[in-house]
């Protein structure tokens, strides 16, 4: 216990001797019981005990080796005409929630064969850990702390909270340029079908690029997966059509109205969001099976069925029409999935599990960022690969313009990096890291937090009382076992690019709350006039 403590100071000195020029949070008041163990506040505690003119100069911090200089090789993209463009983005889809990455309860044939058919990424990473910045961050190829778009929109407003949220971006701002924008250029077909959650009326997809804009609108989930839909950007169809259907014979009735030029289509999917639905006759087939993984509700089973069903119909219609081989076909989620979520009774669980990733959306751990990710392009991707790099949803930008030989417009800023290497076959990224900025509350457990991931290791640096995190994420998935106290030095260097790569973002940063009660409960998600709202 003595050694633990030891090393806890230890850390806990370095990070205040060594680096305060970069912290972007003033420091934690002590309490009582610190002070009497250090009383000279801001003074690593072992410096404070010791006379000052016996003390010797901290330790320098062992050298840190230069990193081999990666260079990303580049592969020769197909002859031919532009690729078409399929972006399936699905909503609270978990990583395991699939059967090609490990669950034995959902059936996903269609997806696993899209799998099979293309490259499967076990590192895959969603931008944020809710839905509103990850799909910013899908259109425009920039980290959400550099849009300020950091929450789902319109967020949580807690009533009682040690740090005041910033004024965030409720909405893609217009002069943002676009995926779509871009694709237009090279005379691309754009389409937008499903949820858009990115802004009122005045920044629907159609401002953004987008030819049409089918069911997307500044709301997060549908009102019911069975028609009447009540979604005002798309007419209801026949008593109890299912939506997940609906959007794919939009995309489907696209496909053929633009098959004789590229087309990107952007299909957002809204499940498999709340409110959990799906077919009762495909529910009663769940029912009958064994629960396996932590995977049970036959309902959410449904759901996920409904997205595979999606999947086969469109890759049928590109096989039907000769156009699979020039597409390429993109499937992956916007967060991890819904699994715990905590409320004033305790913690309830969500309609999936994450396992072994630690919780799911809405959290600072692997189970909200953790995400599926498949891409199929039979010109370029040697089918059934795998690839264990980590990327991040703002990766997908670069990587279609190269694809596509669209260039950037000018001065256009970009935090992603092409991951044709990658699909290529090659390991190799030019980056060292990926990072997250979420300084916002959230009932999958999620306090103001910002996190970096540099090969195996992952920090996560939480702003309310300024202590970090440290996982080995190739040794410990589920995020148990805190190096920090233990690897000291490692934590500070990590911790140094994070408040840098904040810096350089412009990350906006939470503030401490003056009007915060300890005695109160803390983070009830409130609408702007008091009412308790529902978590998004």
């Amino acid at each position: 216990m003595h050694r633990f403590i030891a090393s806890f100071l230890c850390l806990a000195g370095l990070l205040t001797a060594q680096t305060p020029s970069v912290n972007p949070t003033p420091p934690v008041p002590e309490t009582p019981a610190a002070a009497a163990v250090n009383p000279t506040p801001g003074v690593p505690a072992s410096i404070a005990q010791a006379p000052a003119s016996k003390t010797p100069p901290p330790a320098p911090l062992p050298t840190i080796q230069p990193r081999t200089v990666k260079v990303p090789v580049l592969p020769p993209l197909p002859a031919g005409p532009p690729p078409n463009i399929i972006v399936m983005l699905i909503d609270d889809m978990g990583w395991t929630d699939l059967g090609c990455y490990g669950s034995k309860y959902y059936e996903t044939p269609h997806i696993d064969q899209l799998a099979k058919d293309g490259m499967r990424f076990t590192q895959a990473y969603s931008a944020c850990t809710v839905c509103s910045p990850t799909r910013a961050a899908m259109m425009t190829g920039k980290a959400p702390a550099r849009l300020h778009i950091t929450d789902w929109i319109t967020g949580h407003v807690p009533s009682n909270s040690r740090l005041l949220i910033p004024k965030w971006t409720m909405q893609l701002p217009l002069e943002e340029e676009t995926l779509a924008e871009r694709l237009k250029t090279r005379g691309y077909g754009t389409a937008s079908i499903g949820k858009w959650h990115l802004g009122e009326e005045e920044f629907y997809p159609t401002k953004h690029g987008f030819d049409v804009n089918i069911g997307g609108t500044s709301g997060g989930s549908p009102p019911s997966y069975f028609s009447p839909y009540k979604i005002a950007t798309l007419p209801d169809g026949p008593k109890d059509e299912f939506l997940s259907d609906r959007l794919t014979d939009e995309a489907v009735k696209f496909i053929d109205k633009n098959k004789e030029k590229p087309f990107f289509i952007y299909l957002p999917h809204y499940g498999v969001h709340t409110p959990i639905m799906g077919k009762p006759e495909v529910i009663a087939k769940y029912q009958a099976k064994k629960a396996a993984g932590g995977h049970s509700n036959p309902v959410y089973a449904a759901l996920v069925e409904s997205i595979d069903d999606s999947v086969g119909k469109l890759r049928a219609k590109l096989n039907e029409l000769k156009l699979a081989e020039n597409t390429i076909f993109i499937f992956t989620s916007d967060n991890g999935g819904l699994s715990n979520m905590v409320n004033p009774n305790g913690w309830s669980r969500g309609p999936t599990d994450n396992s072994p990733a630690r919780l799911g959306k809405g959290s600072a751990y692997e189970g909200g960022v953790h995400i599926p990710l498949i891409v199929s392009w039979p010109g370029l991707v040697k089918p059934g690969s795998t690839c264990d790099v980590p990327v991040i949803t703002y990766d997908h930008v670069p990587t279609l313009l190269a694809a596509t030989q669209t260039p950037l417009k000018k001065d256009q800023v970009v935090d992603g990096e092409s991951l044709l290497p990658l699909l290529g076959g090659t390991d190799t990224l030019a980056r060292e890291a990926i990072y997250w900025h979420y300084p916002h509350y959230h009932p999958g457990s999620a306090t103001p937090y910002s996190a970096i991931r540099e090969g195996d290791w992952k920090l996560i640096h939480f702003h309310e009382d300024n202590h970090v995190e440290l996982y080995n994420l190739k040794l410990d998935a589920g995020e148990v076992d805190n190096r920090a106290p233990f690897d000291s030095v490692r934590a500070l260097q990590l911790r140094d690019k994070l408040m840098a790569w904040l810096k350089d973002t412009g990350a906006q940063i939470p503030e401490r709350n003056p009007k915060y009660d300890p005695d109160k409960q803390v983070n009830e998600p409130r609408k702007p006039g008091g009412e308790k709202r529902k978590a998004e």
